[in-house]
C-alpha cells in the first residue's frame, strides 16, 4: 500500500477570477447535432439481428446501384447502426473540423476500429450542419461507444453577426445579485462611466462605447478581475484520460484510504525556517515548493511524505502522484472523491 500525506495551510474559499470565469454570453453557445450512420469493417463484432442495420445496408447499397432483392437475407456481422452526436461551437466556420461520438444502437459487442460511414449531422431544425466519416476509437470500458477526434466537417454556419450588435448581455453561471451587482460596479468602474447594467439577479446587460469593436468590449470586460466564492472548474476527459485544471485551485483538509494507497492532506507545522531545513522536512523537490518522498534515490514510494510551501493545489495533487506512479484511473478516482467529500470546492465537468 502506498501512504501519501501532504501537509499545508489551510485555504480560504474566496478566489481571485475574472469575469469570464463566472459568466456566459447569451446569444453566444453551441448547438447540439445528432445523425444516424453505418459503421463497417468490425471482423464480426456488428450486429446480428438488426433489421434496421440491414435495412440500411440495403438502401446504402440501392444508392449505389447494387440491387438486392430482400435485407433480411444480408447476414454480415461486420456492420453495425450507430447514432452519431456532436456540438457545434460558437462561430464555427465551414470547412472546420469538430469532434464526434457514436454509439451502437444494435447488438453490436464491438464498434473499435470500424468505419463510420459519411453521415449527415443535423440540429433540432432539421437543416445538416456538419458532415462526419471516419475510423473509431472505442473507448476502453466500454467499446460500443467511441470518438472520431476532428471526425466532422462543418458544411454550414449558423449566422450571427456579433460586432453589429449595439449591447451585449452576460449571464452569471449561478443567480446571485451579490455578484450581478458586483460584476456591473466593475465593468462601470473599469470604463468610467456606466455602460453596465444589472437586470436580474443573473443577467448583466452592457452597452457597447461608440468607439469600440464588440469585440473588444467583450475581451476587455472579460479580463476584469473579481473576487468571487464561485467555484471554478475541472475538466476530466474519460476517453483521453486527460485532466484539465487551473493552476490556483486548493485543496482542503481530507483523508482517503484506497487498495493501493492512502491519501492524507492536512495542516502543516512547519514554519518558513523550518521548511529548508532537510532534517525536518525530508523528500524530493518536485518544483514550485512541493517535495515528495522518503528517501532521495526512490521514486516509486511506499511511504511518502509531500509538503507544500504554499496552499497546495490541484496541479501539486496531481504531480505528486504521477511521481508516486498511480495510474490515471486512481488520480481521476481520486479527485472526484476529494469533491464528493466536500474538500475540492470545484465545479467538475467530465467528459466522455
Amino acid at each position: 500500500m502506498k501512504y501519501f500525506l501532504m501537509t499545508f495551510l489551510l485555504a480560504t474559499n474566496i478566489y481571485s477570477q475574472t469575469i469570464k470565469d463566472i459568466t456566459n454570453v447569451v446569444g453566444i453557445r453551441s448547438n447540439q447535432l445528432l445523425g444516424y450512420g453505418l459503421v463497417v469493417g468490425l471482423a464480426g463484432t456488428g450486429d446480428s439481428e438488426s433489421d434496421f442495420t440491414k435495412q440500411s445496408l440495403q438502401n446504402l447499397l440501392r444508392n449505389s446501384y447494387i440491387k438486392i432483392d430482400g435485407f433480411k437475407d444480408i447476414k454480415s456481422e461486420n456492420i453495425a447502426a450507430v447514432m452519431v452526436t456532436s456540438s457545434l461551437p460558437a462561430f464555427s466556420r465551414q470547412g472546420d473540423k469538430i469532434k464526434i461520438k457514436i454509439s451502437a444502437i444494435g447488438d453490436a459487442t464491438s464498434i473499435n476500429h470500424g468505419q463510420l460511414l459519411l453521415t449527415q449531422l443535423k440540429a433540432v431544425n432539421g437543416k445538416v450542419y456538419a458532415i462526419a466519416q471516419g475510423t473509431i476509437n472505442a473507448r476502453e470500458d466500454n467499446k460500443t461507444t467511441g470518438y472520431i477526434y476532428q471526425g466532422a466537417t462543418i458544411e454550414n454556419e449558423i449566422p450571427y453577426k456579433f460586432n453589429g450588435q449595439k449591447e451585449l448581455k452576460l449571464s452569471l453561471l449561478k443567480s446571485s445579485a451579490k455578484y450581478a451587482d458586483l460584476v456591473e460596479t466593475k465593468i462601470n468602474k473599469h470604463f468610467g462611466k456606466n455602460i453596465a447594467y444589472a437586470l436580474d439577479t443573473r443577467t448583466i446587460q452592457v452597452k457597447k462605447p461608440n468607439e469600440m469593436s464588440m469585440v473588444k468590449l467583450l475581451a476587455i470586460i472579460q479580463n476584469i478581475t473579481i473576487d468571487t466564492s464561485m467555484r471554478k472548474r475541472v475538466i476530466i476527459d474519460i476517453n483521453t484520460q486527460t485532466i484539465i485544471a487551473g493552476a490556483d485551485i486548493y485543496i482542503q483538509p481530507v483523508t482517503i484510504v484506497r487498495d493501493n494507497f492512502t491519501l492524507r492532506i492536512k495542516k502543516t507545522n512547519l514554519s518558513n525556517e523550518n521548511w529548508e531545513n532537510e532534517d525536518l522536512n525530508k523528500g524530493v523537490n518536485i518544483g514550485d515548493n512541493v517535495s515528495i518522498g522518503n528517501e532521495a534515490a526512490k521514486v516509486d514510494i511506499n511511504n511518502a511524505l509531500i509538503n507544500t510551501k504554499e496552499l497546495p493545489t490541484i496541479s501539486d495533487l496531481v504531480r505528486a502522484m504521477k511521481v508516486m506512479k498511480l495510474p490515471i484511473t486512481d488520480i481521476i478516482n481520486t479527485l472526484k472523491m476529494i469533491k464528493d467529500m466536500g474538500a475540492l470546492d470545484i465545479e467538475l465537468e467530465i467528459r466522455g
